[in-house]
């Protein structure tokens, strides 16, 4: 490695690492909050949409850690104008890999016949074959038997990483209660484990965390031999590009959101608290913005951005700089266009929260406004923001599927789903149909999506005083 390369994306990330971080450490130490967040992993729905996000976030974490190559690394060929992640490295040597054009998943050759040499000299018109494939011939063995061979190994690795991992967790578990019994308190060690499940889910939690570890090594292990989505008009590796969208997808729904919370955190409280000539500026701010085209504002911003690019090329000196400038644009339009909902919400609280007699006696006893409402009211409206936040980065999500379908979303050279949906409506019209591109991005999609939701409705139900704890 060169050195480290840091975008600004990867830095507004780590910054929302850092708050979530922060976020749970106040968690630990207060215990009605434990008591929310133990019900809400009472059901295992929560455990195993939980662990699908960890998932997705952990790969979006190693795909945002950026350096340079002064030399070639497991396959990955040093380019001063290319920049590589953690996950390259791990997927290496997928980046590297190119073949000339459509390949179906898990095939050998390519996915038309082409005029080519063959071994005596003479032109033949037959499938050409993928330079990525193994060589099964000189194995002596089968397709089908290679296939089953990598699986099963990729499987066994993945449960052996699962079981030592839950092994580590269990022991330290253990150690934690002991000490708690010496010493008649509880010790900061077994502080982060307070999600482990009860008995009654331990068992479901257990065998689905194998199912998915056994699925995930074994599609890692195949991926280093054979194409497993396919690969696209350029020849690209459809696995990697689909993967690698993971990254935009999260960042475009965590930044949105981190640039939402100070807008309406600071527009709405105030004007909920002090009303009058303050909340009427606040509330025509956000009727204005509300009453704005979302999509007319968006592609403006866009427009005016890729001419700000293209007029300032010395600021951005790489394709990388180019596409992360215009998502960190895209979020914060985003950010712009999506945080009036948020704020409407925070400040009917607000009008409520500022009649009730803790704060009529804050006021009393001579309490400043920004201590009130820092102290007393943010505390009070801070599950809503949670709620509203979780609800709302699935919308977010999609929103970048569509946007970029339509032209205006991402940079067309960034690996993103809505992308591969983009350019799936002209392989879905030719013959014969390339139909793994756009099912590769659906189906993480849907699984991201889906586990984002099911996990935002039992957050909404463990925050909600009015639901029925189980």
């Amino acid at each position: 490695m060169n050195h480290w390369v840091f975008l600004n994306t990867d830095l507004l990330f780590y910054l929302l690492l850092f708050l979530i971080g922060l976020y749970f450490s106040l968690v630990y130490r207060q215990e009605h909050l434990r008591r929310i967040w133990r019900t809400i992993f009472v059901k295992p729905i929560a455990w195993i949409s939980c662990g699908v996000i960890i998932l997705y976030l952990s790969i979006a974490i190693l795909d945002s850690m950026h350096f340079t190559l002064k030399e070639e690394v497991r396959g990955l060929k040093p380019d001063p104008y290319r920049v590589y992640s953690v996950l390259d490295l791990i997927l290496a040597p997928l980046p590297s890999v190119d073949e000339k054009t459509y390949a179906a998943p898990l095939a050998l050759h390519s996915y038309q016949k082409e005029w080519q040499l063959n071994e005596q000299g003479e032109m033949q018109f037959s499938y050409v074959p993928l330079s990525y494939a193994p060589d099964l011939i000189a194995e002596a063995r089968s397709e089908f038997s290679d296939l089953m061979h990598r699986l099963l190994w990729g499987g066994v690795c993945g449960l052996a990483f699962a079981l030592t991992l839950m092994f580590m967790l269990e022991t330290l578990l253990q150690i934690g209660h002991a000490i708690k019994r010496i010493f008649k308190k509880q010790p900061i060690l077994i502080r982060p484990l307070f999600f482990w499940p009860r008995s009654s889910s331990k068992i479901v939690w257990f065998v689905l965390s194998l199912m998915l570890c056994f699925a995930v090594g074994a599609v890692l292990v195949l991926s280093k031999a054979y194409h497993v989505m396919g690969t696209d008009k350029i020849g690209q590796d459809v696995f990697l590009i689909a993967v690698k969208s993971i990254r935009t997808a999260i960042l475009l729904g965590s930044l949105t959101s981190l640039m939402v919370l100070p807008l309406a955190i600071l527009a709405a409280i105030p004007a909920g608290y002090w009303g009058g000539f303050v909340d009427d500026i606040v509330q025509f701010i956000y009727v204005t913005l509300s009453s704005i085209p979302g999509v007319l504002l968006i592609a403006a911003s866009i427009l005016a951005m890729q001419v700000y690019i293209s007029v300032h090329p010395d600021l951005f000196p790489t394709s990388l700089a180019r596409a992360d400038a215009r998502l960190l644009t895209l979020c914060a339009i985003l950010g712009l266009t999506s945080w009036t909902n948020l704020c409407r919400i925070l400040r009917a609280e607000t009008l409520k929260l500022r009649e009730t007699d803790f704060v009529l006696a804050a006021k009393a006893m001579g309490h400043r406004s920004l201590h009130i409402m820092a102290r007393h009211i943010l505390p009070n409206v801070s599950h809503l923001i949670l709620i509203t936040v979780v609800l709302d980065f699935s919308s977010l999500v999609m929103a970048e599927a569509v946007l970029t379908y339509i032209g205006v979303g991402v940079d067309p050279n960034m690996n993103s789903w809505g992308n591969m949906i983009a350019a799936a409506r002209l392989e879905l019209a030719r013959e014969p149909v390339v139909w793994w591109p756009l099912m590769a991005s659906f189906t993480l999609m849907f699984i991201f999506i889906l586990s984002v939701n099911l996990f935002s409705d039992q957050v909404r139900k463990g925050f909600s005083p009015r639901e029925e704890k189980v």
